[in-house]
């Protein structure tokens, strides 16, 4: 069968894939999000070594969380991961669910990072719409059609992942040419399985012709980062824990606007005005960044 022969052939032996626990599995499918999997190779096990345990991230202090996710891109992705982590640990003493509206109950769980725990974890079935699985789908079932609505793709991928190890499936997509989606009786066909077979052919086609995915209506070109409101964000949240780390009580806003602009100049941008540091300030302390006390921001 073509997806399970292609995705055998570009097998990629990517260390999450040697475990079942849901902690491992979940933190990579975190990381991955919009981010290459050379930089996840090495920060999955350097975050495992810091924090080995869904409960020691729970326990372990804000700033050690966000200083560990330094590097990775959208520091809320952090914020989520303990949070959930503290979910986790609090309400089950420390066992993922394995139902998927439980998964995404917790903080920062979405649907496709809750169906990836249940098949990678669990080897339970699901929806994994994934963006190489949309690849894989786009490529066969819709070639050259623009702008194609998951709400198209969710009863294909349903009908093409094996119910349980061993299952057989495939209606719903079959024509008068044998589907590439036809899954055998063969005992090694789980959830598991089927979805790497199809993320790495999926991976494989994005490189091999234009990328599928881009047919979908979900797809977005990700914002440019240089110069970004999303930048500065980054680098204040930098700045502070520098500050924290050696010893400072925190920064005021002079420091930090000081600390943006040399950013700014150092790029061949104009100054920061005083008014969207603060404004990204006032953000950070919302959404649990950070904390502000006479005029001086600090890591929460």
């Amino acid at each position: 069968m073509l997806v399970r022969r292609e995705g055998a052939e570009r097998y990629r032996d990517l260390p999450w894939r040697r475990t079942r626990d849901p902690y491992g599995i979940w933190l990579s499918e975190v990381m991955l999000q919009q981010t290459q999997v050379a930089r996840v190779l090495t920060r999955w096990p350097e975050w495992l070594e810091r924090f080995p345990t869904v409960e020691s991230l729970a326990a372990a202090p804000t700033s050690e969380v966000l200083a560990a996710w330094q590097g990775m891109g959208y520091n809320r992705r952090a914020l989520a991961l303990k949070a959930a982590a503290e979910a986790v640990t609090r309400d089950r003493d420390g066992v993922f669910p394995q139902d998927a509206d439980e998964l995404k109950a917790l903080p920062g769980i979405g649907p496709a990072t809750a169906q990836g725990i249940r098949a990678f974890a669990f080897d339970l079935p699901g929806v994994y719409l994934e963006t190489n699985v949309r690849a894989v789908m786009l490529h066969h079932l819709f070639p050259d059609v623009p702008g194609v609505p998951d709400r198209e793709l969710t009863p294909l991928v349903r009908a093409t992942c094996p119910d349980a190890p061993g299952a057989a499936r495939g209606e719903g997509v079959a024509d008068a040419e044998p589907s590439p989606f036809a899954v055998s009786q063969d005992a090694d066909d789980t959830p598991r399985s089927w979805y790497y077979a199809m993320l790495d052919y999926g991976a494989w086609l994005k490189r091999a012709v234009p990328n599928p995915s881009r047919r979908s209506s979900s797809y977005t070109r990700q914002s440019r980062f240089e110069g970004s409101r999303r930048q500065k964000r980054a680098h204040i949240v930098r700045m502070l824990l520098d500050a924290q780390s050696a010893g400072a009580a925190g920064l005021t806003l002079e420091e930090v606007r000081d600390g943006v602009d040399g950013l700014e100049r150092a790029a061949g941008r104009d100054a920061v005005p005083a008014e969207t540091v603060s404004s990204i300030l006032a953000d950070l302390v919302r959404e649990g960044f950070a904390r502000e006390a006479d005029g001086t921001w600090s890591i929460a």
